[in-house]
């Protein structure tokens, strides 16, 4: 017997519970936005900063330093004490036309109409399998997003002495929990003639005592059933094989937008992202969007707050005919 179709409607519905997506449903019912409802498919609200068990979170919007988190809890409370809806362990199946999305929860089956929908799904790394890197799958392989989620949450250890790919922000996030869970990484590889980060950062890898190599890209991984080495090949084509028990690859984000290639929106094929104007409205202006999803390079947690609560105020005042 098929479930019975629940049916819902609100005035803001927000895909993400990031800090995007939190910071914009609190704005708006500042803003005197009677029902937003926040929808997300993890089992805890917060997005990314729930697995980044370092500080600092928070100086921009709380005035404090906190850790990811207590960063990624205060959020999620702000939002409910304000009047938010928080619906979790939901999936969004699809976008419709004028604010009509299809969702799946442990309840079943719902169709939710808003009026305004504020897309917040942010990014994800690259995986391996994109970077053309060739090679056994042993275990051993993951990115930042996967290593914090083991170490913070499920007190796992994926490997013991793992090469770092890539030298983002992201990558020095993923240095630090390493640290943490007494992980010591044996290099660092850039493919660039630089780091990505600001100068003062990226002394950190003395400090801890992991060599970087510039203009270094990995070319191979071997090993059967657990990583053994990579194959690393530099700007003049020289090989080198360094023995590692893991590779942690991380950055080279992408937007997370698999869900508006599937819908009725425009998207930039250039960029990969939803086409938008310059209040962030999409092809549909139904459909705004916010965080990390419009940001090119990847933006720190902070700049994706403050991204939700300028798609806040666009949004207010378009329900207002402003």
């Amino acid at each position: 017997m098929s479930e019975k179709l629940k049916h819902i409607t609100c005035d803001v519905a927000i895909i993400g519970a990031g800090p995007a997506g939190l910071s914009a449903a609190t704005a708006l019912k500042k803003e005197g936005i009677e029902r937003v409802i926040v929808i997300d498919r993890e089992t805890e609200g917060g997005g990314i900063p729930r697995h980044c068990g370092h500080p600092p979170f928070g100086i921009l919007e709380y005035k404090r330093i906190l850790t990811g988190p207590l960063y990624a809890r205060r959020n999620v409370k702000t939002a409910l004490s304000s009047g938010v809806e928080l619906m979790l362990k939901t999936t969004v199946i699809s976008l419709g036309a004028e604010g009509k999305l299809s969702l799946l929860s442990p309840d079943g089956p719902i169709e939710l109409v808003a009026k305004r929908v504020l897309i917040a799904t942010g990014t994800r790394e690259t995986p391996r399998s994109a970077r053309m890197v060739s090679g056994n799958r042993p275990l051993g392989i993951c990115n930042t997003g996967a290593l914090q989620s083991m170490v913070y949450l499920k007190n796992r250890i994926p490997f013991k002495q793992p090469v770092i790919v890539g030298s983002e922000i992201v990558s020095f996030s993923a240095l630090f929990t390493c640290k943490k869970a007494g992980i010591k990484p044996v290099a660092m590889l850039e493919e660039k003639a630089g780091t990505s980060v600001m100068w003062p950062i990226k002394y950190v890898l003395n400090i801890i005592g992991v060599p970087l190599f510039l203009n270094t890209k990995i070319t191979n991984i071997a090993g059967k059933d657990r990583v053994q080495s990579v194959t690393v090949v530099d700007k003049n084509g020289k090989e080198r094989e360094i023995v590692c028990d893991g590779v942690l690859f991380t950055g080279k984000f992408i937007p997370e937008s698999s869900l508006m290639r599937m819908s009725h929106l425009e998207i930039d094929q250039n960029i990969g992202m939803p086409r938008v104007d310059r209040y962030g409205r999409c092809s549909d202006p139904s459909y705004y969007v916010a965080g990390n999803i419009v940001f090119n390079p990847v933006k720190v947690a902070g700049k994706c707050w403050k991204s939700g609560q300028i798609a806040a105020q666009r949004i207010a005042k378009d329900l207002a005919n402003q």
